[in-house]
């Protein structure tokens, strides 16, 4: 922050922790801090398109992992918690509700009658195609608030860093 500007939230929590705990390092609150507000100010502009569509952020993403799976837009549940940002235990809930709404279907898996496949009908496709699109346009509108090249350094900078705490090094370690 430049000298003068007013603290934002923060930058206040820092200062109040600064004052009552002088002993701990609080600097990593003003990166981690500002990311979780970020993150939950993102998810509140993401939700109000999904919410258009009468769709939770895990039923836009079911239909969107179905959708990219390409023709014929079908997936195993299993694999639909791997492509998605729902869990296995909440996929089942997410088919349900869907399926009621009748923007997927199950079925029986050809090659064993226990396992089960998920798939896209007509109106959950051109549902997805528009809300995509929406979403689309409305990430476009979020990262136009950085300049591209601020955008560009901040995608390389948070592919590093996800990429280090998915594969962390071993200490001594390449």
């Amino acid at each position: 922050m430049e000298q003068g500007e007013p603290l934002d939230r923060v930058a206040r929590i820092q200062a109040d922790w600064r004052r009552e705990r002088p002993d701990v390092d609080v600097s990593p609150q003003g990166v981690i801090g500002r990311l979780h507000r970020l993150a939950d100010r993102l998810t509140e502009e993401l939700c109000l398109v999904y919410g258009r569509y009468g769709l939770g952020e895990g039923e836009f993403d079911v239909l969107c992992a179905l959708r990219r799976a390409g023709e014929p837009y079908e997936r195993a549940p299993g694999e639909l918690a791997v492509h998605t940002i729902v869990t296995t235990g909440a996929m089942t809930k997410r088919i349900d509700r869907l399926e009621r709404a009748g923007l997927v279907t199950r079925r029986h898996s050809d090659g064993d009658q226990r396992g089960r496949i998920v798939a896209l009908t007509s109106p959950g496709r051109e549902l997805i195609d528009r809300a995509f699109t929406d979403h689309m346009r409305n990430e476009r509108y979020l990262l136009d608030l950085l300049t591209p090249a601020e955008a560009k350094s901040l995608e390389t900078l948070l592919t590093n860093w996800l990429s280090r705490l998915d594969h962390p090094r071993t200490p001594g370690g390449e």
